[in-house]
């Protein structure tokens, strides 16, 4: 199986292959790889009982900056829009809540690790097996390129942002992160 990562803008290096555009600007059903689709019932890790409609959601609401804690409201949003919260109004992040009420603060790769990963295989297990099959299908009959709007696969590479597409081909490939 053959699954390569690129960048949306990349898409003229994937020569023959099948091209998937995993983002949120993607068709339907490939936009539901993306972090902000609203599938809902996706539980708030350190937060027994609480559910969120995304994996953003989930990412932006543990989020504590440091003229902002915890944000809620972001576990609900269910547009695709608006689930970015940022430095240039809440100031340098912090890290993340260990859950919704926790006092302790996780740095940004422990994060990723702990809350975002977790967060994002939940939804490929129990929203996206169907999406998968496909995707499998397709890589057993030609290369598949997997379009997203970071290309970075390093889980423990806190320069970039994290590929969700890199986490679709770990997870196809059998190599999720540890």
């Amino acid at each position: 199986m053959a699954i390569r990562v690129l960048h949306r803008q990349a898409v003229r290096k994937a020569g023959d292959a099948t091209v998937l555009d995993l983002t949120s600007r993607g068709p339907d059903p490939w936009v539901r790889f993306s972090p902000f689709y609203p599938h809902g019932g996706i539980p708030v890790h350190g937060s027994p009982g609480r559910t969120a409609t995304t994996v953003e959601g989930v990412w932006q609401a543990l989020k504590v900056f440091e003229r902002a804690d915890v944000d809620e409201r972001y576990l609900g949003i269910t547009t695709m829009r608006g689930l970015k919260r940022s430095v240039r109004q809440h100031g340098r992040v912090l890290g993340h809540r260990d859950g919704l009420t926790s006092e302790t603060l996780l740095p940004y790769i422990t994060a990723r690790r702990t809350i975002y990963l977790p967060t994002y295989k939940y939804v490929l297990e129990h929203h996206l097996q169907p999406e998968l099959a496909e995707l499998r299908r397709l890589a057993a009959a030609n290369d598949v390129v997997l379009l997203d709007f970071a290309n970075n696969v390093d889980i423990d590479d806190p320069a970039k942002p994290l590929s969700h597409a890199g986490l679709v081909m770990h997870y196809l490939q059998g190599t999720w992160p540890a």
